[in-house]
């Protein structure tokens, strides 16, 4: 028996699995895979080059995720998140948001890179357009995340993204969802470039709880 091939072969096989699964899961946080999406092992193994058996096994590292969902005789499909996924989102998000904003020591540059992110969700208020918002909201996030430098914290916050794509698909009838947070977000890196970190943190927890109620109540309204 050759262990060192045996280990080599395991390494690479749980690389693979982890990076559909972290290919799958941009996918969904970019919007192009929606709620109750049917994913195609045969599909998806071709085009992604891989084995069924290692789709199969980043099906499940998902599934564990709340992200897909497996139907027994039907398949696997794209989560659609309710109330009590929703409420779990936000509990990670309030502990890693502000945490990060009243700890991180932001650079310049990704002060500036937070304000083209800005600039890029006014325009697209500004033209009417929600999936362009949604997409500056979720880079929003992702960068203040990035403040803490942690790279293990920004995996997490992958996860939580992608399940708050499919969130925001339960918010298509409310259009203005995303239209009242633009101007908070850039009032919070005018907090930070003053150095207001603590006063930035509360506002964000405050943020996250009126963005989660908002949620809450769409969801069970409907």
């Amino acid at each position: 028996m050759n262990t060192a091939t045996d280990t080599t072969t395991a390494a690479e096989h749980a690389h693979t699995t982890a990076w559909i699964a972290s290919t799958l899961r941009a996918r969904i946080a970019a919007g192009q895979l929606t709620p109750g999406s049917k994913l195609s092992e045969q599909s998806l193994s071709e085009s992604l080059g891989v084995s069924r058996n290692t789709l199969r096994q980043a099906f499940a590292t998902l599934a564990g995720e709340s992200i897909v969902t497996r139907i027994p005789n039907r398949g696997v499909f794209v989560a659609a998140p309710g109330v009590e996924e929703v409420r779990e989102i936000y509990r990670v998000r309030r502990t890693i948001e502000p945490a990060a904003v009243l700890w991180g020591r932001p650079t310049p540059a990704q002060l500036d890179a937070m304000e083209a992110i800005i600039r890029k969700a006014k325009a697209a208020r500004d033209a009417g357009s929600v999936p362009e918002m949604a997409n500056a909201n979720q880079a929003f996030h992702e960068a203040v995340v990035s403040l803490t430098g942690s790279e293990s914290l920004q995996e997490l916050m992958d996860k939580v993204l992608a399940e708050m794509r499919l969130v925001f698909h339960a918010m298509a009838s409310a259009p203005d969802f995303h239209t009242h947070y633009v101007d908070r977000n850039a009032r919070l890196v005018t907090q930070l470039r003053e150095g207001e970190n603590e006063q930035a943190a509360a506002e964000l927890r405050a943020y996250l709880d009126a963005a989660e109620a908002e949620l809450l109540g769409h969801l069970e309204g409907a």
